[in-house]
């Protein structure tokens, strides 16, 4: 049925690799003559991925380069931007945002179905948290507070233009309902669970547990992902640390002036390295709150176990006691506590189960369950 249908993808923005775009990727695996519109690409930052796309991009493309590098000085031109993305020709429209993307407008028969990653959190929940972490002056966040308020209004608007949501996790299903009023039904995000070959070898490789092993981080760099909570609770155990990724100057400045001689700035690592540092990892540490969380699947998919915040998508990836432990407030010493008790357990942990649990988000899975679904809403939408 799909193969006789014009598809066009809809993503926020290409200048940064996280899960959102993993998830992209197999959206383009799934569809790859469809155009991925797009409000900024930057194909440095991508380093290769969609190269193979059609990938179309949004008037903000005609910004200097360096207020593009600092997108959100565009923000208050972005909800114009998926507004002007020509998609007449096509016959569906799938969506992937935490932000803009869903904003986009059809023609009245052209079926839109947005993955959502989460409502945006800035302009929601956390709006003045956001504009705290800016470091705006007083008079400057009168004018945020302003600014936050229409994206606000603008994006409670543009989740009407959508026909039918699929959510990444129950937490994000929750906050649909709650900020536009939307049902939705969940789709995981995909994850390389790898294949037996390489399980066995990695059971082979790190079937024992070294205490000279590292804690280890995955993540953009900003401050919602509380990166500094989990610094500070291993200069306090005297563990080493190892954090990997990207993200904005100002805050990896504040994060190596507090780092203690444990801890260890790695950047950018591609996929298969990547997969190496989770391996040869302790444990994986996710200090922040996320409405899906795709790096800690990853790292179980590896064996490692998970010391979480019991908050958001972690909640239903990880097993207590099982493929890790959570804690319970983004604090200092409830990290590291979580971290004692991690360590107590760490016998305990079985790589098998482990990599078991991670195997339920395969994207093996995510393609049946998407496709699934997207013939099922298909039918649904002809009905009508």
């Amino acid at each position: 049925m799909l193969k006789n249908i014009k598809i066009a993808l809809v993503h926020d923005f290409l200048n940064q690799y996280g899960g959102a775009e993993r998830v992209l990727e197999a959206l383009h695996e799934m569809f790859p003559e469809a155009p991925i519109f797009t409000l900024l690409y930057d194909k440095e930052k991508m380093r290769g991925k969609f190269e193979d796309a059609d990938v179309r991009v949004s008037f903000l493309r005609k910004f200097p380069k360096f207020l593009q590098k600092r997108h959100r000085w565009l923000l208050p031109f972005m909800p114009t931007a998926p507004e002007t993305f020509n998609l007449r020709e096509y016959d569906l429209v799938i969506s992937s945002s935490s932000a803009f993307a869903k904003g986009i407008v059809v023609k009245p028969k052209t079926l839109h179905i947005c993955y959502c990653h989460s409502p945006m959190r800035y302009v929601w929940d956390w709006n003045e948290k956001y504009l705290v972490e800016q470091g705006l002056r007083k008079s400057r966040k009168l004018f945020g507070r302003m600014l936050l308020n229409y994206v606000r209004l603008w994006d409670q608007v543009a989740s009407h233009r959508v026909d039918h949501f699929i959510a990444n996790s129950k937490t994000t299903q929750a906050r649909i309902k709650k900020y536009y009023r939307r049902d939705s039904v969940v789709v995981c995000p995909p994850v390389e669970v790898g294949s037996a070959e390489a399980e066995q070898h990695s059971l082979e490789a790190g079937d024992s547990v070294s205490p000279e092993k590292y804690f280890l981080i995955v993540s953009r760099l900003a401050p919602y992902k509380k990166i500094e909570i989990a610094i500070e609770a291993m200069n306090k155990l005297n563990l080493p640390l190892v954090i990997v990724g990207e993200g904005s100057d100002k805050y990896l400045k504040h994060l190596k002036k507090i780092a203690g001689p444990k801890t260890k700035f790695a950047g950018w690592k591609s996929d298969e390295e990547l997969k190496k540092c989770y391996k040869q990892a302790r444990a994986f540490l996710f200090p922040g709150e996320d409405d899906f969380g795709i790096t800690p699947v990853e790292a179980m998919a590896e064996g490692t176990p998970v010391l979480a915040l019991r908050k958001g998508g972690a909640t239903e990836t990880v097993v207590e006691g099982e493929t890790g432990e959570f804690f319970n407030d983004p604090t200092i010493e409830s990290l590291a506590d979580g971290a004692r008790r991690l360590m107590e357990n760490e016998k305990g942990y079985d790589r098998e189960k482990i990599k078991h649990q991670a195997g339920k988000f395969s994207k093996d899975i995510f393609v049946e369950n998407m496709k699934k679904e997207i013939l099922r809403i298909i039918e649904i939408h002809g009905e009508e």
